[in-house]
């Protein structure tokens, strides 16, 4: 097959919700559908030995949350989907928001219920950044939610983009029927079914004032159906492939992810209309994914993914060309070659050994410490992926050591945390304090709960007054000089070396950025002098 062929074969996405909106039952309902398994785990359930498949950490079994991202690739009607399920937990943000740079597009979830929330929000904050497509899918339609149009006008404001129903539900809660397809003019019937794929009772109404419709929804649900198909048709323009692909449309779904129901018209409807692998900006230029020489970046990095083995594995989206196992590729940060002779494809936990990749896929390379997050990868040329910063923390909290025997595992762990972009670690130029920042604080249990079953370190963390990690440069190198010279107590620097100043209170900051105009204050890692 040619890489123009295998390329218009891949849809790589990721899909993002609010904690509990139900994202992670999503995802493995996309699995069940796609054959990837044959029974849906779940979760929190003692009874059903498989946990969701997804949710792999000790930590994430133990909470029930996922707080890390989980890639997983499977094949649906001759497509290779490649799936990233993040963290929905605002603690765990930036993970979320460092794997939307690896997706091509995102699927939405939203609860029916609690409708649009905060970090749903934030996270469509940062795929406007980029335009990213989004499908939005409506969730929980088996319970007592709140009006179809109403959340489809709260999507509109707080999300700010338009969107255009694909399918409408007729009813919901106790006396939900089923789901009208706007798209395809069918009826799909509800049967809840929680653990199987049933084949769903497609029923094809070409003509929606078809007296059939009423035997099969009743008469009230059949009128209703009417009057509301007749309102979208009325009030939203008709859905435009081209304005879902810039990123000005959302599609919108409805269903319950948790009975298997709306799955099945959504992954049909996103392997018809989701994006083939993007071309990706560098330091250089815009690279084609047809282009033939390979290239890709790093943007996961996570250690002891198997507790038998202690290993680091760097997860690459592959951006051009065709990855080799074997090969001999370029860093571009450190200026020399690396061969790859272990690499392998993803399905949650489990991992297989896979000799070549394309464009969209994500390989795992197993590293030795050489990779960080936002490296790039290629056959020589010396460009550099963009768009993969690291974003001022909101929590700080100081490093303490509560063993002395166990110095050295404690400082490999902090090491080894921070480059998979757990955290952020800032040590201070006097003094040598080391101070982990974070999103959310849940993070400081992570880090606390890993350093322990992983390194066997024990630290505290004791909370510090700091209100933002501003990365700082300047034209003027005297000038720097002159400032790091004045404000030597605040000066810290990031595991990259960077020069980062920490701000203890906002005001303050002004100040400072008033009193010093040839110092640049920057709130995240990537910018340009």
């Amino acid at each position: 097959m040619s890489l123009e062929q295998e390329i218009a074969k891949r849809r790589t996405f990721g899909i993002i919700s609010h904690p509990d909106a139900g994202k992670t039952t999503l995802t493995e309902k996309l699995l069940l559908f796609g054959g990837a398994i044959q029974k849906a785990g779940a979760v929190k359930s003692s009874k059903i030995k498989d946990h969701a498949r997804s949710d792999w950490m000790e930590i994430e079994k133990q909470r029930g949350i996922s707080v890390a991202t989980s890639v997983m690739g499977f094949n649906y009607k001759d497509v290779k989907i490649n799936l990233l399920d993040t963290p929905g937990h605002q603690d765990f943000a930036e993970d979320t928001y460092r794997t939307l740079t690896a997706v091509d597009s995102v699927i939405l979830v939203i609860d029916c219920v609690k409708g649009v929330e905060i970090q749903t929000e934030k996270l469509m904050e940062v795929c406007r950044m980029r335009s990213t497509p989004v499908i939005c899918f409506i969730n929980k339609l088996d319970r007592e939610g709140r009006d179809p149009f109403e959340l489809l006008d709260e999507v509109e404001e707080k999300l700010n983009i338009k969107v255009r129903p694909l399918s409408w539900p007729i009813s919901m809660g106790k006396t939900f029927k089923g789901v009208y397809n706007l798209y395809e003019k069918s009826l799909t019937l509800f049967t809840p079914s929680k653990t199987k794929v049933e084949e769903e009772g497609r029923i094809q109404i070409s003509d929606i004032h078809d007296e059939v419709l009423d035997s099969y929804v009743g008469e009230t649900n059949a009128k209703q159906l009417r009057a509301d198909v007749e309102l979208i048709e009325g009030v939203y323009p008709d859905f435009d492939v081209d304005k879902y692909l810039s990123g000005k449309v959302a599609p919108v779904f409805f269903g319950s992810a948790v009975n298997n129901f709306g799955v099945r018209e959504l992954l049909d409807t996103f392997i018809r209309i989701a994006p083939t692998p993007v071309p990706r900006e560098t330091t250089l230029r815009i690279v084609e994914p047809e282009e033939n020489k390979f290239s890709g970046f790093v943007f996961k990095i996570h250690a002891n993914m198997d507790p038998k083995h202690r290993n680091r594995i760097a997860f690459v989206r592959i951006c051009s060309g065709k990855f080799e196992r074997g090969s001999n590729y370029y860093h571009v940060r450190q200026q020399k070659n690396l061969r790859f002779s272990n690499a392998t494809a993803f399905m949650a936990q489990d991992r297989e050994t896979v000799d070549e990749a394309w464009p969209g896929d994500i390989v795992g390379i197993f590293d030795t410490g050489n990779l960080k997050i936002g490296d790039t990868l290629t056959e020589g040329e010396k460009l550099l992926y963009t768009g993969i910063p690291s974003f001022s923390p909101e929590i700080f909290k100081e490093v303490v050591n509560m063993d002395a025997m166990k110095t050295k595992q404690l400082e490999k762990g902090l090491l080894q945390l921070m480059e998979e972009g757990v955290a952020q670690l800032f040590t201070y130029e006097l003094g040598k304090k080391k101070v982990v920042g974070v999103v959310g604080a849940l993070q400081f249990e992570v880090i606390q709960f890993r350093l322990k079953n992983e390194y066997s370190a024990t630290a505290q963390f004791v909370p510090q007054n700091i209100y933002k990690a501003c990365w700082i440069s300047s034209k003027d190198p005297k000038k720097l000089a002159e400032f790091i010279d004045s404000k030597q107590r605040h000066i810290a620097r990031d595991k990259d070396d960077k020069l980062v100043f920490m701000a203890e209170s906002r005001a303050w900051l002004q100040m400072v950025q008033d009193n010093f105009p040839d110092i640049q204050f920057h709130f995240t890692s990537e910018f340009k002098d």
